[in-house]
């Protein structure tokens, strides 16, 4: 699954890889995925329960071109 949009939060600490995709989840339409790249391990937890909390789907975990972490998240509204 490719995102349509990756936000790089590679050298971002708890919460601000939370933060950008709060800002930058209306930047792509409904349905489709955003990536969320990040170091913080934080990050593993953060994701899945901001999407819990915002109604947005958790798409799961996979790894950037690089191999860091990337998180998706489907936007749902």
């Amino acid at each position: 699954m490719e995102p349509l949009l990756e936000l790089d939060c590679r050298d971002l600490r708890c919460p601000m890889p939370v933060i950008e995709l709060a800002k930058h989840l209306t930047d792509v339409p409904v349905g489709e995925l955003i990536g969320v790249v990040a170091h913080d391990v934080a990050a593993r937890v953060d994701v899945p329960a901001w999407c819990r909390l915002r109604e947005q789907e958790y798409a799961g975990e996979d790894t950037a071109s690089d191999g860091a972490p990337r998180f998706l998240v489907r936007r749902l509204t």
